[in-house]
């Protein structure tokens, strides 16, 4: 009998692994709120986290800096312009300072918050766009075209909305018969997935207002379901199938007769929250009341979903925030970071790769959507589409000045290249001396040169470091150079020019 061993998939992210922040870096006594909505309840960019929470007499969110640590006193600023409680949250993806908010109150509004964070309550909203008839419970920005927001609400009513002039461009009102329970924009902003009660999958051109495809029973629970499209055009969706257990499943739109994929959980209630990474394809699943976080990679090989691993903790989850990869810290190959909220904490968790290598490492950070939009609002109603303006992280790498000094310190002192440096009474002293002296005056001088060794190392360490952050600063500003040339090569190709 001959046995065969298996073979490993390859992958670079096959020992991805989770882990928490120490409990100094935790924020902590957060009131955050027990709305009965299956929403994260957080949202995070690269300079703030937003956490809905506990507000009497309306509903509020509380917005400090990334950086912030420690407790927060119960006095602390908040965003309390809502009549209602804080249903969704969302930044938006093309200003950092900029972030909407849905509430049972049948509002959205839009804030801007300063750069340093609030330092009074906030109340008065830069836009409020009023339009559904029941409490809007989902927010969806457009990923390329500036200002444009997609907002869904408890009326079975999605409205697209330029945030920019507060004016609706376009209702779709006859394309849901019951509650919507997520909406999502594929790559380019061209089309939506959503899912409904009725348990059917629709992709819809909301521009149009027409549905392009439907799926019916996507999944046979009754629980909520959530979709996501996928940056090849692939949805992926949670749910629950009719013994109650949890499934996720993966779907072509050219073909949604079978699922290409489906893989079945447990049977807790918790609905699953998918985070995708579409420059990874990884999916995070964070189930609402669950003390884990589980990962894929999704692939064009069979199976196409495969699993990597789980985080497990003791406390369980109540929502998750998940922080755009332009705030992940390339310096550790963090390829991703929660922020898990726990009844009054918040809790970072970082989800690293483990490499040897001080250098930056390319194959886990491929260029990822900058802040740039694509489009003006204007240009995407016209009929445009464009993909996201991309941009490489690689900038935001810098060097372990630290461990370089280390090593330099403990080489052997080389003599500067620069022949103008070197002492002329130095490099003739070896010529006027016999063999059997050489070795002596040579440690002789090691000894006398010890005291200046630091500070010719660290010389020649400032001088390395300047000319590598010059450097960046060249390779940086053509790239961006060679990403204005290319739009308006664009441009002139589709005759706008």
């Amino acid at each position: 009998m001959s046995f065969r061993r298996g073979v490993v998939r390859q992958s670079k992210f096959r020992h991805v692994f989770a882990q928490a922040w120490k409990a100094e870096h935790c924020i902590d006594d957060i009131r955050v709120s027990r709305v009965t909505w299956d929403t994260s309840l957080c949202a995070v960019n690269p300079k703030f986290i937003a956490v809905i929470i506990e507000s009497g007499g309306g509903g509020a969110f509380l917005v400090v800096p990334i950086s912030k640590a420690g407790r927060i006193d119960q006095s602390s600023p908040t965003v309390c312009g809502h009549l209602a409680p804080v249903l969704d949250i969302q930044w938006s993806p093309h200003d950092d300072n900029i972030i909407a908010s849905a509430s049972e109150d049948c509002t959205v509004k839009v804030w801007q918050i300063p750069d340093g964070g609030l330092t009074s309550p906030m109340t008065e909203a830069i836009v409020t766009l009023e339009g559904h008839s029941k409490r809007v419970g989902i927010l969806a920005w457009h990923p390329t075209a500036f200002n444009i927001l997609m907002t869904a609400g408890c009326d079975n009513v999605i409205c697209v909305w330029n945030v920019g002039t507060g004016e609706l461009v376009y209702q779709l009102s006859d394309a849901h018969p019951d509650m919507i329970y997520s909406v999502c924009w594929n790559k380019d902003g061209s089309a939506v997935c959503t899912v409904c009660k009725d348990k059917a999958l629709r992709v819809i051109d909301p521009r149009r207002g027409t549905v392009l495809k439907v799926k019916e029973k996507v999944h046979d629970g009754t629980r909520p379901m959530r979709a996501v499209f996928l940056s090849d055009g692939k949805i992926l969706t949670t749910g629950f199938s009719r013994m109650s257990e949890r499934q996720m499943a993966l779907w072509d739109p050219k073909d949604l007769s079978e699922p290409m994929a489906v893989q079945e959980m447990d049977t807790s209630n918790g609905v699953l929250l998918p985070f995708y990474d579409p420059d990874t394809n990884m999916v995070y699943l964070c189930g609402k009341g669950d003390c884990t976080i589980r990962y894929f990679e999704v692939t064009d090989e069979s199976p196409y979903v495969h699993f990597l691993s789980l985080y497990s903790s003791k406390e369980p989850q109540r929502g998750a925030g998940f922080l755009s990869k332009r705030g992940v810290d390339v310096n550790k190959c963090e390829i991703a970071r929660f922020y898990k909220l726990h009844e009054r904490k918040v809790e970072p968790i970082s989800m690293t790769v483990p490499r040897k290598s001080d250098l930056f490492q390319g194959d886990l950070y491929p260029d990822t959507a900058g802040s740039e939009p694509a489009l003006l609002a204007d240009e995407w109603i016209a009929g445009q589409d464009a993909p996201p303006l991309l941009v490489s992280l690689s900038g935001g790498y810098a060097a372990p000045q630290s461990k370089h000094r280390e090593i330099l310190k403990s080489k052997p002192k080389l003599a500067p290249q620069d022949s103008g440096n070197a002492s002329p009474s130095n490099a003739a002293a070896p010529t006027s001396h016999s063999a059997e002296e050489e070795v002596p005056r040579v440690n002789t001088r090691e000894t006398d040169g010890n005291a200046e060794r630091p500070k010719r190392e660290e010389d020649l360490l400032n001088e390395l470091l300047a000319e590598m952050k010059a450097l960046r600063a060249v390779v940086l500003a053509q790239s961006q150079r060679i990403e204005l040339l290319e739009r308006q090569l664009a441009r002139i190709e589709d005759g706008d020019v």
